[in-house]
């Protein structure tokens, strides 16, 4: 008698441990070139291999230590001074993005993101305000860009905003290591750079969605008009809209229409489900180069709250269209959230534009690759809807658990690292009690 799977067994067939290994081989095997020497790279690969891990508090001490290092010089040197070429490890984030979810209909998602920093020294800190924190604190704060396209989504790149008090001050820029070519710009102007690079290499988007930072900025409007690439980009309700009847604010022409101008669409499937609201277009008077323009209005039935968002298509499309790319902004914020509480995007504690970047781009190599195979662990399953479908998350805990087996370290290396970082805590704190002092 031929005996049924469980589920429980059809489940465990599609967790394919060794396919993960043959992926991780690849994936270092896929950087090496862009270092100079092999050291370097191998430090590199145990520095990735440590923000997958569950080290709870990420930064060079804690993943020297868990990659069985003696002292953080090793990765402090691969950061700072080490010979590599971030960007194009940044061009092999993207090109793993778009091998794993590329089509044509895909969805750059530009937002801003703020980590929450003590002092002045880290490149690009100041009192500013970040949604992170929801109000104005000492903060650092990067535009990044997910890309979302067919099963799945993950950052592929990143641009450090500096604001004008550290782009006009030479002494700040100098101890940063700031590249004099590097100025000010805006985060919608950080954004368009960020798009026409992917453009420009070849990345299949057909649309951008952003929030109301970027959907008020002319500029980059006119520039991806001017590129044919649609967007839905979110606007506030004061907003004024050249219409038939004139310029109008957004909340009065929304509010003029009739009770048949609202559709019940959804939004794209959530952590409850299908995300359901009524939505309402109305075409207005802007005339972009070549294409349609419109505003889009989102109604929550629950509390009644509107939003409202600037469109552009190259050419017509429908209103399920434009819904479903206003739906897709979230995985920007599901990029951020799993990013910094899976890999230590906000964790890390360098204070110079090399070492930021570089810092980054790892983060989002490591990041990448558990989306990767998060998405491809979960197209292999077979159990259908018996369970929830697999999150990154529980992705990076069986591969932990699976792969990554805790390194067991001999009770002198254990000794060792605790004399290492209360020596060093000592004279930090000795330096600080120092300065105080003055």
């Amino acid at each position: 008698m031929k005996k049924t799977k469980t589920p429980a067994a059809a489940a465990a067939s599609s967790v394919d441990d060794h396919l993960w290994r043959e992926h991780l081989d690849e994936l270092i095997t896929r950087i090496r070139p862009h270092f100079t020497r092999a050291e370097p790279a191998r430090n590199a690969g145990a520095l990735i291999l440590g923000l997958m891990s569950d080290v709870e508090s990420k930064n060079c001490w804690t993943l020297a230590e868990h990659c069985g290092h003696n002292t953080p010089d090793r990765l402090q040197h691969l950061l700072s001074r080490a010979k590599w070429d971030d960007t194009k490890v940044m061009a092999d984030v993207r090109d793993m993005a778009v091998e794993a979810f590329g089509a044509d209909d895909a969805i750059l998602v530009v937002d801003e993101t703020g980590d929450l920093k003590k002092g002045t020294a880290t490149v690009g800190v100041q009192r500013q305000y970040t949604g992170t924190a929801g109000r104005i604190e000492n903060s650092q704060v990067a535009v990044c860009m997910t890309y979302a396209g067919t099963g799945g989504h993950t950052l592929i790149d990143r641009a450090l905003y500096l604001p004008e008090s550290w782009a006009t001050d030479p002494d700040r820029r100098q101890r940063a290591g700031i590249p004099d070519e590097i100025e000010f710009a805006t985060k919608p102007a950080l954004a368009a750079a960020m798009i026409i690079r992917a453009i420009d290499a070849g990345v299949p988007a057909a649309w951008v969605a952003g929030d109301e930072v970027y959907g008020a900025d002319p500029g980059l409007r006119d520039t991806l008009e001017q590129r044919q690439i649609g967007y839905v980009l979110g606007i506030g309700c004061n907003r004024t809209i050249m219409a038939e009847t004139g310029p109008s604010r957004v909340d009065d022409l929304v509010k003029a229409l009739p009770a048949g101008s609202w559709h019940t669409l959804s939004a794209g499937t959530g952590a409850k489900g299908e995300r359901w609201y009524k939505w309402a277009q109305i075409n207005t008077l802007d005339e972009p180069c070549q294409g349609r323009c419109s505003v889009l209005a989102r109604l929550n039935n629950a509390t009644g709250e509107l939003a409202y968002y600037r469109c552009y298509s190259p050419g017509p499309v429908t209103l399920a269209e434009l819904v479903r790319v206003a739906g897709r902004r979230w995985t920007v914020e599901e990029s951020f959230q799993t990013s910094k509480g899976v890999t230590g995007l906000d964790q890390h504690q360098v204070r110079t534009w090399t070492s930021w970047h570089r810092w980054t781009v790892l983060v989002f190599l490591a990041h990448a690759f558990l989306a990767v195979m998060t998405a491809h662990t979960r197209n292999a399953d077979t159990t259908g809807d018996q369970r929830i479908r697999l999150s990154l998350k529980e992705f990076r805990r069986l591969f932990i658990a699976l792969l990554l087996a805790p390194l067991h370290h001999d009770r002198t290396h254990i000794l060792t690292w605790s004399h290492w970082r209360r020596k060093h805590q000592l004279i930090a704190q000795r330096c600080h009690q120092k300065a105080r002092s003055k």
